[in-house]
C-alpha cells in the first residue's frame, strides 16, 4: 500500500515555493543564531560559553521535537508553517526589545540574568522555526512521486548548503562591522517577509482524520508504535544518535577552532565558502539519487566524515582547515538525505511527522550531551596540557605544533570514533533487514497506524 496520497499534478510547482520559503526561514534563525555564537566568544573569549550556547540549542530541540512532531501530523502542513513562523516573529522581536532597553553591555555578562534571557529567547525563536524542518520532510512525501524523493531530499540539502553559505558569511560581517542590533533588526525584517509570502502559498492537503482524537499533545506512544511496525527503523534512529554524539564534540569546538586561525570576518567568508560543498553534495543527490541501497551509501558516508573530523585540523594549515570543512559538508546532505528517504519509504503517511519528530528529539539530545560535557574538558585539562611544553612535546608528533592543538587532538579521536561506529554498522541485523525492507518496498499498512 502506497505511504502517502498520489502527488497532486500541481505538487512539484508547491513544493518549490515551500522549499524557497523555508530557505529564507532557515537563513534567518540561522544568521541570528551564528551571529550570537560569534559575538558570545568575541566578547567572551570563553569555549566554556560557545559549548553552553551550542548544547542548550540541540537540547531545546530535542525537548521539543516530539510536540512538533505531533503538531504535524494533527494538522494541515501549512498552518503548522504559519504557526511556526508567527512564533518565531513575536521571539526575535522581543529579543530585539530587550537588546535596545538593556544594551550590550549587560547582556554579554553571563553572570547576570540578561544574557541567559536574551539568549533564551533567540533560542526559542530558532528551536519553533526548526518545526518546519519536520512540516517539509513529510510535504515531501505528499507532494512528490516516490522515485523521486531521494532527489527532492537532496535539493532540501541544496537549500540548507544555500542557508549554511548567506549565514556564515554574513553573520560573521554583520557582527563585525555592523554589531547585534542591526543584526537582529535584519532577522526581524526576514522573519516578517517569510510570514508574508506563506500567505499567498496553497498546499493542497486533506485535513488529518484524526485532528479531533483525544490524543496526546506529545504523542511518544503514537511514534514509538509506528517506529515498532518498521523492523530495523529504530536501529538507523540509533546509529544516527550516536553519530550525533561524535558531533556534539565539533558543535562545541569548531567555532573556538576557526575563530583562533581567523578573524570573525574572514572565519565567516570562509564557512560560506565552504558551503559551496553543501550545495553541491544536496545537487549531486537531486540528480543522481542515492543508490539502490540508500542505508549503505550512508554508512560510508559516515566513514568519509569520520576520516576527514580526524585530519582535517591536524596542522594550522589554513588551506586543511578549510578543505576538510568543504569535503565533510559535501557529504552531509548525503546523511540527511537518506534517513528522510528511508523514512518516506516505509512509515505511512499519517505517522511521519511523529516519526521524524521523535527521531530529531532522540538525535538532537545526543549532541549537546557530549557539547557540554566536552567544553569544560576542553577548557579545563585539554587545551591547557597541549599548551603546556610537557604536553605539546608529546602530540607534537601527532598534531604538531600551535595554538590551537588540544581542539585538534579531540577532533582526531572524535573522528577515529566516527569511523568506528559506521563500519561496525554494517555487520548488525538491523542492517540487513531494513535495507530488504527499502529494496523490496515494504510499507506498514495505514491500518496498521497509530
Amino acid at each position: 500500500m502506497s505511504s502517502a496520497p498520489t502527488a497532486a499534478p500541481d505538487g512539484a510547482r508547491t513544493f518549490a515555493h515551500v522549499l524557497v520559503n523555508t530557505l529564507v526561514a532557515n537563513v534567518t534563525t540561522s544568521f541570528l543564531w551564528f551571529a550570537l555564537t560569534f559575538w558570545v566568544y568575541l566578547e567572551t573569549r570563553s569555549v566554556l560559553a560557545t559549548g553552553i550556547v551550542g548544547g542548550a540549542y540541540m537540547l531545546m530541540l530535542a525537548l521539543f521535537a516530539m510536540l512538533f512532531g505531533t503538531l504535524v501530523d494533527r494538522h494541515r502542513k501549512r498552518a503548522v508553517l504559519v504557526g511556526s513562523s508567527l512564533v518565531t516573529m513575536a521571539s526575535f522581536a522581543a529579543a530585539g526589545a530587550l537588546y535596545a532597553v538593556v544594551g550590550p553591555g549587560a547582556i554579554v555578562d553571563m553572570s547576570g540574568p540578561w544574557f541567559w534571557l536574551f539568549a533564551g529567547i533567540v533560542l526559542f525563536g530558532s528551536v519553533v522555526e526548526s518545526m518546519r524542518n519536520i512540516a517539509l520532510s513529510t510535504l515531501v512525501t505528499l507532494l512528490v512521486p516516490q522515485n523521486r524523493r531521494d532527489r527532492a531530499n537532496g535539493l532540501v540539502g541544496t537549500v540548507q548548503g544555500i542557508a549554511f553559505i548567506v549565514t556564515s558569511v554574513f553573520s560573521g560581517l554583520a557582527i563585525g562591522q555592523l554589531g547585534m542590533g542591526w543584526t537582529l533588526l535584519i532577522a526581524n525584517v526576514l522573519t516578517i517577509a517569510t510570514l508574508v509570502h506563506l500567505f499567498f502559498v496553497q498546499i493542497a492537503e486533506d485535513r488529518p482524520e484524526f485532528a479531533a482524537d483525544a490524543v496526546p499533545t506529545v504523542d511518544v506512544r503514537g511514534a514509538l508504535a509506528a517506529i515498532a511496525l518498521v523492523p530495523g527503523l529504530f536501529a538507523l534512529i540509533v546509529l544516527t544518535t550516536f553519530n550525533n554524539l561524535v558531533s556534539g564534540v565539533f558543535m562545541a569546538l569548531m567555532d573556538p577552532y576557526g575563530l583562533t586561525l581567523f578573524t570573525v570576518e574572514q572565519w565567516g567568508l570562509i564557512f560560506g565558502l565552504a558551503s559551496t560543498g553543501f550545495i553541491l553534495g544536496g545537487l549531486m543527490i537531486a540528480r543522481w539519487g542515492l543508490g539502490a541501497n540508500p542505508l549503505r551509501t550512508m554508512l560510508w558516508v559516515l566513514v568519509a566524515m569520520g576520516v576527514i573530523n580526524a585530519t582535517f585540523t591536524l596542522r594550522e594549515w589554513p588551506w586543511l582547515c578549510i578543505g576538510g570543512i568543504w569535503l565533510f559538508l559535501l557529504l552531509v546532505p548525503a546523511v540527511e538525505a537518506a534517513e528522510q528517504t528511508i523514512i518516506q519509504r516505509v512509515v505511512p503517511f499519517r505517522s511521519q511527522g511523529r516519526v521524524f519528530g521523535f527521531a530529531q528529539a532522540f538525535e538532537s539530545a545526543a549532541a549537546p550531551v557530549t557539547a557540554f560535557l566536552v567544553a569544560p574538558i576542553a577548557e579545563f585539562w585539554v587545551i591547557p596540557h597541549l599548551d603546556s611544553e610537557a604536553g605539546a612535546q608529546q602530540w607534537a608528533w601527532l598534531v604538531g605544533h600551535g595554538d590551537a592543538r588540544g581542539i585538534a587532538l579531540i577532533f582526531w579521536f572524535a573522528g577515529l570514533v566516527m569511523v568506528f561506529l559506521a563500519l561496525a554498522a554494517f555487520g548488525t541485523r538491523a542492517y540487513r533487514i531494513l535495507s530488504e525492507r527499502y529494496r523490496d518496498g515494504e510499507v506498514v499498512a495505514e491500518s496498521s497506524d497509530p
